[in-house]
């Protein structure tokens, strides 16, 4: 029995590509294999810890189980995608670090991309809100509290406004 390939272009991080690609392969595989993107982490691989997590057209998806063939003409955005042409950090990947938001770090790219989604609907969420959009994702060293916050933070900086914790 052959394995069967398809032909798939897209967007990653603002650069057309094409690929062929096995498809039966995750989008995960994909992006860390063929585009060595390795903010894309593999974790549970069954969609529920949210280390994969990545933008297709602006929405937040689990990368580990998105087909890769599924990507045709999509637009996606991995961690790497955010950083400035001069390597400056994002808004978001900057308020991580003041925040603390960073422990052994395996689910922080996951984080950060739903955040970016989070952020990027120019809304200012409640608390109970906020936490119900970023509870995709499973961190294993509890920062939970500090990721929170640097969203927080954010979030209130884009809309003009300020906020003490």
């Amino acid at each position: 029995m052959s394995t069967q390939y398809k032909l798939v272009h897209c967007t990653i991080n603002g650069k057309a590509v094409e690929k062929m690609v096995d498809v039966r392969a995750s989008l995960t595989d994909m992006l860390r294999n063929d585009y060595h993107l390795t903010s894309v982490k593999k974790g549970c691989e069954v969609g529920e810890c949210g280390a994969c997590n990545i933008l297709i057209d602006g929405e937040a998806f689990n990368s580990c189980i998105y087909l890769a063939v599924w990507a045709e003409g999509k637009d996606i955005w991995t961690l790497e995608g955010l950083l400035s042409p001069d390597g400056e950090l994002s808004d978001i990947q900057q308020a991580f670090i003041d925040e603390s938001a960073i422990q052994c770090g395996f689910c922080t790219p996951g984080f950060i991309m739903t955040a970016v989604e989070i952020l990027e609907t120019n809304k200012l969420y409640t608390d109970d809100e906020l936490r119900k959009l970023l509870s995709g994702h499973l961190c294993r060293c509890t920062g939970y509290e500090n990721v929170f916050r640097a969203v927080k933070k954010t979030m209130y900086r884009r809309q003009g406004k300020e906020i003490d914790f």
